[in-house]
Formats: structure tokens, C-alpha cells, sequence
């Protein structure tokens, strides 16, 4: 059995070391360490590895995987969360799922998906609608 939960919570980017792979005719790749701590209904930090692209005109996209770890709603315990984002000629897209079967401790079984809301001052509050095993235990296999 599992029930849908909500989660909102504010994060503060705490490192941003990009490393250039190739930069050639205006196109560039990069590999990004993030790192970033949460505060609210998730509390706790991240690590994320991010394959970066670039291109002319503002043309850009990424993907990348999350390990976020820390108390979601009370229940502590970690999971993958897995980027992939584009920006062409003006329109935007992305994506942030949870990768399936990465949860741990008392978030296993944890699936769901994410968005990331930027306000008017630059603030990143990170939205998460996620379902999740009642009993922790009910989604491990002993």
C-alpha cells in the first residue's frame, strides 16, 4: 500500500565546480559537481553529477543524477533523483524523477517526480510529489 505525499522545501546551491570536457566552435561540454543543503519538508543535502551542454543563441541542456539524503517528511533515508533538462530558442523543459528502487532506510519504495521553482528574488524551492510503501519494512525484501 502506498500513499501520496507532498513535499516542499527551499534549497541553497553550496558548491558549483564544473570541469570543461571540450569547448570548440562555440559548443561546450562540462561535467558539474553540485552539491546543496534543503530545509523545510525535506531536510538534509545532495550531490549531483551533471553532463552539461551549450551551444549558440542560449541553446542548452543537462542531465544528471541526485543522490539526496536527509528526512523527507520525518522518514530518513536517501534516493536518486534523475535530471534531464533542455533550453532551445526560447522554450524550456525538464524532468526530475526519482529513479526507481534507489530508495533507502525509511524511504524505500519511494517513486515520484519533482519540480524546481525559482522565485522573484532567486530563491530554489524544490517540489516533490512522491508516493511512498506505508510501512517502510512492507518494501524490502528480507
Amino acid at each position: 500500500m502506498s500513499m501520496t505525499l507532498h513535499a516542499t522545501s527551499a534549497f541553497t546551491i553550496t558548491g558549483w565546480e564544473p570541469a570543461t570536457i571540450d569547448d570548440r566552435d562555440g559548443v561546450s561540454l562540462a561535467r558539474t559537481k553540485v552539491t546543496k543543503t534543503f530545509t523545510g519538508d525535506l531536510e538534509g543535502a545532495s550531490v549531483a553529477e551533471l553532463l552539461m551542454a551549450g551551444a549558440p543563441n542560449d541553446s542548452a541542456a543537462y542531465v544528471g543524477f541526485e543522490r539526496v539524503e536527509g528526512k523527507l517528511n520525518g522518514r530518513a533515508g536517501s534516493f536518486i533523483l534523475h535530471h534531464n533538462a533542455v533550453s532551445a530558442h526560447g522554450e524550456q523543459s525538464a524532468s526530475w524523477t526519482i529513479m526507481a528502487d534507489s530508495g533507502t532506510g525509511e524511504l524505500q519504495g519511494i517513486s515520484g517526480a519533482a519540480q524546481i521553482v525559482i522565485d522573484a528574488d532567486g530563491g530554489h524551492t524544490l517540489v516533490l510529489d512522491y508516493d511512498l510503501a506505508a510501512d517502510p519494512g512492507a518494501a524490502s525484501h528480507e
